[in-house]
């Protein structure tokens, strides 16, 4: 399992992670934000736990976020 961890909050909208995740985000016709899908919101930081096969898309989307708002960690 993997855990994806988001600060939405100084998300900027550039959409990197939604082209290289499709799956995992969408980005907010509300706010122009990305939302990580299925997450779960605590003190400012929305988390979801994902299978592994999710690894490798989700890697890019953290390496390509220039607000570097995006955190993987292996459970």
């Amino acid at each position: 399992m993997i855990s994806i961890t988001q600060q939405r909050d100084k998300c900027i909208g550039c959409n990197y992670c939604v082209e290289v995740a499709p799956d995992r985000w969408r980005m907010s016709k509300k706010d122009g934000r990305s939302t990580l899908i299925d997450a779960t919101e605590r003190r400012g930081f929305w988390t979801v736990q994902v299978p592994d096969h999710e690894w490798e898309a989700n890697e890019a989307a953290a390496k390509l976020c220039p607000v570097k708002i995006i955190r993987l960690k292996q459970l």
